[in-house]
């Protein structure tokens, strides 16, 4: 694979990006497959050939102006032993785990990403049984698509609008997935025009459908508005990226006038985090589309399957928040349009704009985004976190929980799908939940197991990821026992078995991809319970 190396390493983009793309992978390594030895095991060992690593006390990382870096040599190192080979490895960090080390030959050994790469590779091949050539490949783009988007940031400007600035502040993104930020091997010049992580924005481009083509279901009178359509065609926007991925695809409808190119829009929009979805602020529209290229665990496709279930879900979820009367909100997907002959290529969801679900005076922002950090992060300033922490409780779990007690709605309630609108302090007073796609209900789905995806999306992808990087800005700061009352507020059975049991689940993205499962499969590990 060709690596995308845009600047010299004398400017320290390689070095970062190794870092970056490090610390997700390690992550996965040491929750999925390496078993951690103790504290002290570290302590008798001779310290790196590349020269001791100071022991520093662990504290916050290294402020970049793109949010944390993971860094070099920050706190007590850790020793983990890799069952597949017996090996050690070494590792800095907590949150962030940085400066991986081998230990070979009496000594520890830095190893760099690509070092990292070959040898997860080496131990996931033992310890499963199972080659997979395609994951290393993916680990690397996305270490080099991070180059790609530093490089990129550096000579950009962040949007002034707080919202957009958290939308598009991932960096590292997911913290538990081995290639975060892979987008699926292509050129840079093919994707980076459209990632918000470079702080784009760009027009869309519009297309007529045949009228007797077309397909859709909900309200669509948003996209109508957008432009005129020539007589007898039906408006459809289109993501650039998105037609340059089905171009073979599209070919033929464009040639026999059953879709027409019209223009590109005389607007911007931003993408968000989650890429395919984009903003239009002044007329306050979200549109998500679909993406022929694969994006952690999934190929970004509008699958039929789920467009068909998406009006009976969104329903489902809407009645259930207007059931509780605020101040949560939904910001509902009103619908889909798209061509029968390309169902699934050229789909676009219309999802509920932010103004009307918003009090005044208050700002939302991504939860992700205040786990990576940006300018301006309320989560960073907060002097007070112990106040904070309980806020921002108050503003998320409640309608978590009563949705699934009282309603039946498993909502996909980890960070990206998470906004949290705060006040002119920066106090959390609001969640806006969002994408219908990942939504479960339980009429459809076994109870147990719809509490388990509950609990990994709120505890364990969400709760525990922003209690971090709270305690991390404030060392000694105890997070557990403010979300141990908050839960234990809700009457719901299972919240009882949560607060007792040892273990939470964690999903095993690794794994997953290693062995090639599909990308809507999950398989839980059992993780330490802070809550117990």
């Amino acid at each position: 694979m060709e690596r995308v190396d845009l600047m010299p390493p004398s400017d320290g983009v390689g070095e970062r990006a190794d870092a970056y793309a490090a610390a997700p992978l390690l992550n996965c390594l040491l929750r999925e497959v390496a078993e951690p030895l103790p504290d002290t095991a570290a302590e008798p060992l001779p310290d790196t050939a590349d020269g001791p690593l100071p022991d520093t006390a662990d504290g916050p990382l290294p402020d970049t102006g793109d949010g944390p870096l993971p860094g070099v040599g920050q706190g007590k190192p850790r020793v983990y032993r890799l069952p597949g080979g017996g090996r050690l490895l070494r590792v800095r960090g907590a949150r962030r785990p940085a400066a991986p080390e081998v230990y070979a030959a009496g000594r520890w050994h830095r190893i760099g990403h690509t070092e990292l790469v070959k040898l997860v590779a080496e131990e996931l091949r033992a310890h499963t049984g199972l080659s997979n050539g395609d994951l290393p490949a993916e680990m690397i783009d996305s270490r080099d698509v991070v180059a790609a988007l530093l490089t990129a940031r550096a000579r950009a400007t962040a949007p002034d609008d707080p919202y957009l600035r958290s939308e598009q502040s991932l960096i590292t993104g997911h913290p538990y997935h081995p290639a975060p930020k892979a987008r699926g091997g292509g050129p840079v010049t093919a994707w980076l025009p459209y990632a918000p992580e470079a702080y784009a924005r760009f027009p869309l481009v519009l297309l007529g459908v045949r009228a007797d083509q077309v397909a859709e279901e909900g309200d669509m009178s948003a996209l109508d508005a957008l432009a005129a359509a020539p007589p007898g065609y039906r408006l459809l926007p289109a993501h650039p990226w998105q037609l340059d991925l089905a171009a073979r695809e599209l070919a033929p409808a464009f040639a026999d006038g059953r879709l027409v190119r019209l223009r590109e829009t005389d607007f911007a929009v931003w993408p968000t985090a989650a890429i395919r979805t984009v903003y239009e602020p002044e007329r306050d529209l979200f549109l998500k589309f679909s993406l022929d290229v694969r994006i952690t665990n999934d190929i970004r496709r509008l699958w039929a399957h789920d467009l068909r279930k998406l009006r009976r879900t969104d329903t489902a979820v809407t009645a259930a928040f207007a059931a509780m009367g605020g101040p949560a909100a939904w910001l509902g997907d009103r619908g889909y349009r798209t061509a029968r002959f390309a169902f699934e290529a050229l789909a676009v969801v219309v999802r509920d704009g932010l103004r009307g679900s918003l009090p005044p005076g208050v700002t939302p922002l991504l939860a992700a985004g205040l786990v990576e950090g940006f300018e301006g992060s309320p989560l960073a300033a907060t002097a007070d976190p112990g106040a904070w922490w309980q806020a921002y409780l108050r503003a998320v779990v409640p309608p978590a929980l009563t949705a699934f007690a009282d309603h039946g709605v498993v909502l996909e309630a980890h960070l990206q799908n998470t906004l949290v609108a705060v006040d002119a302090d920066g106090t959390p007073v609001q969640a806006l939940y969002r994408d219908a796609e990942g939504v479960k209900l339980l009429a459809d789905v076994d109870r147990a197991a719809g509490w388990e995806r509950l609990v990994y999306c709120l505890v364990v992808n969400h709760l525990i990821e922003v209690a971090a990087a709270l305690a991390e800005r404030h060392p000694g700061f105890d997070p557990w026992p403010a979300a141990r009352r908050e839960l234990a507020r809700h009457p719901l059975p299972e919240v009882a078995g949560l607060l007792a049991s040892p273990t939470l689940p964690g999903k095993t993205n690794l794994l997953l991809r290693w062995t090639g499962a599909d990308g809507a499969d999950a398989r839980y590990l059992p993780l330490p319970n802070p809550l117990a």
